[in-house]
């Protein structure tokens, strides 16, 4: 078995921010925006055996902040444990009054 890493790595964030996309309501209106076809060459999406084919949802402008986006879930989400504390539901509802 390997060793614990001390924090959270790259890779593990990426996949959760992709499972996000995956299923975000985003993605999903520009599918049914599209009725599920390529804007580019007509393709319908199709599961019929023999047949199937996937329609994705591209970032017209692209995604060239990776870097940037890590750094900032790193910078407030997935803090060191020092500045973190364990309260209960009651507690926690507490402190953001």
């Amino acid at each position: 078995m390997g060793r614990k890493l001390p924090h959270t790595p790259s890779s593990q964030i990426r996949t959760a921010l992709r499972r996000l996309w995956l299923r975000s309501r985003e993605r999903q209106a520009a599918i049914k925006r599209d009725k599920y076809c390529c804007r580019k060459c007509g393709a319908k999406q199709s599961k019929a055996k023999g047949k199937e084919i996937q329609v994705e949802v591209h970032h017209i402008d692209g995604i060239t902040n990776w870097a940037e986006i890590e750094a900032t879930i790193r910078m407030f989400l997935l803090v060191d444990p020092e500045y973190l504390k364990t309260l209960c539901k009651s507690c926690h509802e507490k402190e953001h009054e």
